[in-house]
């Protein structure tokens, strides 16, 4: 078997409210179904959140971005509290969650090869 791309997937108590919350950060997202809103990344794979009210907020996702600091100031200027990110050798990563408690890290790679 070779996987060619993935989806991460978050469960969310309302989607409406959830939407409109990723949207502050992501942008406009898609509806390829009523119950499911979602964002493909400039680099393949996606993101989506779905409701499912018993299972909200036991998820995680790790979004690679290419600016670590550019996140920061996108993430204040939408009202999310940000922490200052953690910083190694490897990668920088700030980690963040939703209005249901899901986790979301914004990961920059300093090594291209990790992010293949």
């Amino acid at each position: 078997m070779t996987v060619t791309n993935a989806l991460a997937s978050l469960a969310v108590r309302d989607l409406r409210s959830a939407s409109e919350w990723y949207e502050r950060i992501l942008g406009p997202g898609s509806q390829p179904m009523t119950e499911v809103v979602e964002w493909q990344m400039e680099g393949g794979g996606g993101l989506q959140v779905y409701a499912a009210p018993e299972r909200a907020g036991h998820g995680s996702c790790t979004l690679v971005v290419s600016d670590i600091d550019e996140v920061i100031r996108q993430l204040e200027g939408a009202g999310v509290a940000t922490v200052e990110p953690t910083r190694t050798d490897q990668v920088d990563v700030i980690m963040i969650q939703d209005p249901d408690g899901n986790s979301l890290a914004f990961a920059k790679p300093k090594d291209p090869s990790l992010v293949q």
